[in-house]
């Protein structure tokens, strides 16, 4: 077998292993805040930064303090 198939499968399977070990543990803790915490913010981390590089990043929502302002023209510019 190509060794970057094997690499492939064995990082998915680790991954995958990690997921479902994730989910069957906390199962039972409901969601009151407990020790895997931070796995879970991992796991949302990752899924939101998986999402960004498919679809594009999210649009920038303009800062409060630029709201009021009317766009630079030609004039506002130095030469």
């Amino acid at each position: 077998m190509d060794p970057k198939i094997v690499k492939l499968v064995r990082t998915t399977t680790v991954i995958a292993t990690a997921t479902v070990s994730y989910f069957l543990l906390t199962a039972d803790y409901g969601p009151q805040p407990n020790f895997l915490d931070p796995i879970k913010n991992l796991i949302l981390s990752t899924e939101q930064s998986v999402k960004e590089f498919i679809f594009g990043g999210r649009n920038k929502e303009t800062p409060q303090s630029e709201i009021g302002k009317a766009p630079p023209t030609a004039a506002d510019k130095p030469p």
